[in-house]
């Protein structure tokens, strides 16, 4: 009979890195004086300084159009759509959401129930596009560093289609 050492079983478990942080993604959609407002559609997603794609976080887009025609706009997040949106099969499940009115809104990650859970220490930024049927296209990019035991913050300024964003990561 073969006896198993319990500390050489738990010392592989106490060798993984126990990353956990939670990145809060604060983001402004202004109310357009416009004849015709329809609510933006946004993407937001992390990728490196050099602009290469990592993780999406959200799509927020309309998702209750029949037969799934709200993914016709998706498109017209160009940069988004040419880094990943072609190659997804929408809704997503963890990133399809609905739109959202004009307002300040607040959407958390936490690392161990999103892309974030492998992501390595390092500089990256939290990018946002926005755009809206019969109205403009932006894109916001926000720096920041991911060190999941320790806090950051980082903001940035739309002009038009986004207003204030801003990025937190909390240990």
């Amino acid at each position: 009979m073969k006896r198993h050492n319990g500390l050489a079983m738990t010392l592989p478990l106490l060798a993984a890195p126990a990353f956990a942080a939670d990145l809060a993604v604060k983001f402004n959609l202004p109310q357009l004086p416009v004849a015709e407002y329809h609510r933006p559609y946004v993407a937001i997603w992390v990728e490196k300084p050099d602009q290469t794609f990592v993780a999406n976080l959200n799509v927020l887009y309309d998702l209750k159009k029949r037969d799934n025609a709200g993914t016709k706009w998706l498109k017209d997040m160009r940069q988004w759509w040419r880094k990943s949106g072609r190659d997804l099969t929408m809704p997503v499940d963890g990133v399809s959401a609905a739109t959202r009115a004009p307002g300040e809104h607040t959407l958390t990650y936490a690392s161990a129930k999103s892309p974030l859970d492998k992501l390595p220490a390092g500089d990256y930024q939290v990018v946002l596009e926005a755009s809206r049927e019969g109205g403009g296209r932006e894109v916001v990019r926000v720096p920041f560093r991911w060190q999941p035991k320790a806090a950051a913050s980082a903001s940035a300024e739309g002009r038009e289609e986004l207003g204030a964003v801003s990025v937190q990561v909390r240990p």
